[in-house]
């Protein structure tokens, strides 16, 4: 994976297959501390000492299609490689929070990548999960939360396609603002 965006994508599908309700992903950006830091966290089943301990093996997966499970240990990679770290908690009926920092400034930090596009990704593949994403730039603070667009729309369901457009241009919107700030 190229983008941290994917990693996201990868990681949140993980908790959608671990029965997550909720998914909070979280992207901090402080130019003045030279840090990126993403946070995924989730109220799914969670994992026991030696399941979690098997998921940072690449030649390790639950998912029945693809054999290896490389996202957790190249997201752990990518953080190490832009001086950074990385961190995992798990706990059975706990769910699971996933941690990555990096150095912002670090020629090998990974761009963000489509985040508009994995986030309405994630809402058309998961209608009944809710995402809170949250994105932060030199204090100033974006959120989408599924909940808030659900209480909304009534009967409408959070995959229309004319709701997932909307979605995808508001979180647009709303990285582009925080860009645009001093």
């Amino acid at each position: 994976m190229i983008e941290l965006a994917l990693h996201i994508l990868d990681i949140a599908e993980n908790s959608t297959r671990a029965q997550a309700t909720l998914v909070e992903i979280t992207l901090i950006e402080d130019l003045a501390s030279d840090i990126l830091s993403l946070e995924i966290r989730d109220n799914g089943t969670g994992m026991d000492e030696e399941t979690l301990q098997k998921a940072m093996d690449p030649f390790y997966t639950t998912k029945k299609v693809r054999r290896i499970g490389l996202g957790l240990p190249m997201l752990a990679q990518a953080a190490k490689n832009a001086g950074g770290r990385f961190e995992i908690e798990s706990a059975p009926g706990s769910g699971t929070r996933v941690y990555a920092r990096f150095r912002h400034s670090h020629i090998d930090r990974q761009p963000l990548g489509d985040i508009p596009g994995v986030i309405s990704t994630l809402v058309l593949g998961n209608p009944d999960v809710d995402f809170l994403y949250t994105h932060t730039k030199n204090g100033r603070t974006y959120v989408l939360d599924t909940r808030e667009i659900r209480s909304e729309l009534g009967d409408i369901p959070l995959n229309h396609l004319d709701v997932i457009n909307v979605i995808r241009d508001n979180i647009r919107e709303g990285i582009d603002e925080l860009r645009e700030a001093p």
